[in-house]
């Protein structure tokens, strides 16, 4: 039976809002906390001379499993059936997912020590991590390889338009990440507000067409 040796920091509090692929939103930090049956340095030992890690966790916002053989890729606007095992959709046979993430910086001086701080993960807050291995180039890098629907479909981001008394208060990520459009992909409501949980506040915005718009932020005590 499988057990979490890690479980993930991220500034997403839910599912909702999370870019749909690792590396989307390149400047994202979260952080790999160890269990602390593995929190000791011996069990990093190495991992600075790589510039990515694999990492191997566990869908565990997800109260629903795969319902049959097919799914409805975003990218496709959701119309279109695609088999689950062409697909990277949440909804699997078995809840576990798979991503890639730049390794910041490791750091061996905080109460948790070892915390491996990394960039652009597609993973919510609280995420048991499976296992972690590190990102080999000339094994794991095909550039020439074909992405399927990916390459023929191409994801269209949102234009984000944040009012003038609010724009201190937006980071730069916090706009790509917007712009990638939250939203299921089967919502189409210009009228309905929506709230994403980020970074300890409530990021509320509603989307017209091709433009979001940022109605209010709201710190979540």
């Amino acid at each position: 039976m499988m057990k979490p040796v890690a479980y993930f920091r991220s500034p997403f509090g839910s599912k909702f809002g999370i870019p749909r692929q690792a590396g989307v939103v390149a400047d994202v930090r979260g952080c790999i906390v160890l269990d602390k049956e593995y929190r000791t340095a011996d069990a990093v030992r190495g991992m600075e001379e790589f510039d990515y890690l694999w990492l191997i966790w566990g869908f565990s916002a997800n109260k629903h499993g795969a319902k049959g053989v097919t799914v409805r890729p975003p990218r496709l606007g959701g119309n279109k059936q695609m088999g689950v095992f062409a697909t990277r959709s949440p909804f699997r046979p078995n809840p576990i997912g798979l991503s890639s993430v730049r390794i910041d910086h490791i750091d061996y001086g905080c109460p948790d020590a070892p915390v491996i701080h990394v960039l652009g993960a597609d993973i919510m807050d609280g995420t048991p991590i499976y296992d972690i291995k590190p990102y080999i180039p000339y094994t794991d890098a095909h550039p020439e390889a074909r992405g399927g629907f990916t390459d023929t479909t191409e994801w269209q981001p949102l234009e984000v338009v944040v009012p003038e008394e609010l724009r201190p208060n937006v980071p730069e990520q916090l706009l790509k990440i917007l712009a990638q459009d939250p939203r299921p992909h089967y919502h189409n409501d210009p009228t309905r507000i929506y709230g994403m949980p980020f970074d300890g506040k409530d990021v509320r915005f509603r989307v017209d067409g091709k433009v979001l718009t940022i109605v209010e932020i709201i710190s979540i005590n």
